[in-house]
């Protein structure tokens, strides 16, 4: 049996057990689409924002943890989005806007830059077509009858980071000096669910009959570990436990995780003498 080596196993994508039956291995179609649209509105309608930068990629990855990131999202009617750019592609667009000088400005340092009131605008203005450029790409794949209502200046407003686990669009941009900079499209749950909801699975391919087929749900297996209690107590207390000694929990909702990855919560009943597990809601 021949073994992988180092540079054939690369090309394999690690799957996430957590993403198991989410069309997600589709995501990078919805990403192209997505990239035309954004650069048909760069080289057009709002090319005067992005005056010598070109789009370079756009992918679908997580949320990067960097708290030098300035996260700024608007709500409309197909949920929440959270936009960031980095700092440095923002005051560039600035000085080549403003600044009266062209696509070979260089990138300005953002260490020694105060934040203006331009570029607080700017960044709005920048939301406002991300988010509205990500509505119509979401309304085109799930064939809306009516498109979205463009997102107003007031409903831009700074946000948190989102979560280490969350989705996020990330694109990649160039300049005719070759200088890079990026920004970061993250929607919230129930849009990401109307995005997976809009691909559509690829046909599957005709075989010739082998006999019944086991459905893959009884092939699988997974393991639950299921979390019921947890107490915190002083290093002095644990060390005076004796044997007969009792330690007070309550129980309540408890994890069930999969591979240290909580999945569900649920609720602990006893049935027939043992603890059971009832009333699974999905974890946020």
């Amino acid at each position: 049996m021949p073994i992988a080596s180092p540079d054939s196993a690369a090309q394999y994508q690690v799957l996430d057990p957590c993403l198991l039956g989410r069309p997600v291995h589709l995501l990078p179609q919805f990403a192209l689409r997505l990239q035309d649209d954004l650069d048909t509105a760069m080289q057009g309608p709002a090319r005067r924002y992005w005056g010598g930068w070109r789009l370079d990629s756009v992918e679908f990855g997580r949320a990067p943890q960097d708290a030098g990131l300035r996260w700024m999202a608007a709500t409309g009617v197909l949920g929440t989005v959270s936009v960031a750019f980095e700092r440095g592609l923002l005051l560039t667009l600035l000085e080549r806007r403003y600044g009266g000088r062209g696509a070979g400005a260089t990138q300005r340092d953002p260490g020694s830059e105060r934040v203006t009131a331009t570029e607080e605008r700017l960044v709005v203005v920048l939301t406002q077509q991300m988010v509205d450029l990500l509505y119509a790409r979401v309304a085109a794949s799930v064939a809306m009858e009516v498109a979205p209502e463009p997102v107003p200046a007031g409903a831009v407003a700074a946000s948190t980071m989102p979560g280490k686990s969350a989705w996020t669009v990330c694109g990649t941009l160039r300049d005719a000096n070759g200088a890079m900079g990026r920004f970061w499209i993250a929607p919230d749950q129930s849009l990401m669910a109307a995005i997976l909801g809009s691909l559509r699975p690829e046909q599957p391919r005709t075989h010739a009959a082998r006999g019944p087929a086991e459905p893959l749900s009884s092939k699988l297996q997974v393991k639950l570990d299921g979390r019921l209690v947890s107490k915190e107590i002083t290093l002095g207390a644990l060390f005076d436990l004796k044997v007969g000694d009792v330690i007070p929990v309550n129980v309540g909702r408890t994890d069930v995780l999969l591979d240290e990855a909580c999945l569900f919560t649920a609720a602990v009943a006893e049935h027939k003498g043992k603890l059971c597990l009832t009333s699974f809601e999905d974890a946020e």
